[in-house]
């Protein structure tokens, strides 16, 4: 797929994960949440501990490969790839300070850490830490975590960015709420918290930089907490091409017309898709991989790089909704039915183009980027 792939051993790991997630996509769906088994699958093939330093007991991967990797689960199903795409929350959790985060992941490197930013709760500071209460929405992968975080306003703090205070599993409710067309086993319930008390050094300022100088936390991180959703898109497009290719353009028509891999309106779409699908992920990973060797020499990427990752995210959800959806008018009228998988990844994947950091907003904020303008949160 990439020159990123997976090592030989974890390949053919994930092989085998990648066909047990395929088989059970109805069961997901049932669910509304990834199981957990899954999510001890994911951790498996270093899913959770990708970003988390080697001294931690890590795995340090680069940003190309774990994106590679997000891609692949997401076309064997992409509820499952974009659950997998919290493997990134080390990078979240970098804004702790380095004893907490250094506490978390030496004690366990495959930590599952879910949450919600928004609408931050206020809270308030007391013996022992802040207390904190509230509900949270849209918090993906829930249901299979280990430390779940809930958006918060502190009196007294002095920056205008969120804080977020990260609490265990057993001291918040999970409110099953998530009943969507869309990416239906995310688990993206609602957290409810009632008076739990959070030490402060369990808080941290979203978007704060961290103390630690490791480039993976260099990195831009809303740029990144785009990149790892917007690949779902790119996974969900190219199992559908490949279900065209594999299994619909194999079937005969029922009502005589020819084979629909002799159909040139047919072959025309497939051609064009192909070519759409293979330029967002060349410029997707060419970006991600010069954004990561300007790391390599520099303390942070340049303000144009830092749109270009952005771009490219948004660039990739659109895109790979819009093969998506070719794949699906391709599949005729069988792709109508419940269950088709043409009909999933076309719906999957346009949702992920809905999430807000790759939405349509996302385009004038590049722009605006690119002629020097005031920009939102997020681009330089």
């Amino acid at each position: 797929m990439t020159r990123f792939e997976p090592k030989l051993a974890q390949a053919a790991e994930l092989a085998t994960l990648c066909e047990d997630i395929r088989s059970r996509r109805a069961e997901f769906d049932a669910l509304r949440h990834i199981p957990r088994d899954i999510v001890d699958g994911f951790k498996r093939i270093g899913i959770y501990c990708a970003f988390v330093p080697t001294r931690f007991g890590g795995d340090a991967i680069s940003p190309m490969e774990f994106l590679n990797l997000l891609e692949i689960i997401s076309a064997a199903d992409p509820s499952a790839g974009w659950v997998a795409s919290f493997g990134v929350s080390s990078t979240y959790l970098a804004a702790l300070p380095p004893e907490t985060f250094a506490q978390i992941y030496t004690e366990n490197p495959d930590t599952v850490f879910a949450g919600g930013l928004f609408p931050p709760q206020k809270a308030t500071r007391v013996a022992g830490g802040i207390e904190v209460s509230g509900r949270w929405s849209w918090c993906s992968g829930s249901m299979g975590a280990d430390l779940l975080g809930g958006g918060i306003k502190v009196e007294g703090d002095a920056t205008p960015l969120p804080r977020t205070a990260v609490m265990p599993r057993d001291k918040v409710t999970i409110d099953e709420t998530w009943h969507t067309i869309g990416l239906k086993a995310t688990g993206s319930h609602d957290l409810v918290a009632h008076k739990v008390i959070v030490p402060e050094d369990w808080t941290f300022i979203r978007g704060a930089r961290s103390e630690m100088t490791d480039p993976i936390f260099r990195y831009p991180a809303m740029a990144l907490a785009a990149q790892v959703l917007a690949v779902v898109a790119l996974g969900a497009a190219r199992e559908a091409l490949d279900f065209i290719r594999s299994d619909a353009a194999q079937k005969a028509s029922i009502t005589g017309a020819p084979n629909p891999g002799e159909r040139p309106y047919v072959q025309a779409h497939l051609a064009r898709t192909e070519a759409t699908l293979a330029g967002a992920r060349a410029q997707f990973y060419d970006i991600t991989a010069q954004a990561w060797d300007e790391l390599a020499h520099n303390e942070a990427v340049t303000p144009e790089t830092h749109v270009k990752l952005r771009l490219a995210a948004t660039s990739a959800a659109h895109d790979g909704a819009a093969v998506a959806r070719e794949a699906f008018v391709m599949g005729g009228a069988g792709a109508m039915m419940q269950g088709h998988p043409l009909g999933r990844m076309m719906v999957d994947a346009a949702c992920v183009a809905q999430h807000a950091f790759m939405g349509e907003g996302t385009w004038t904020a590049a722009g605006a980027a690119m002629f020097g303008q005031h920009t939102p949160p997020g681009f330089p």
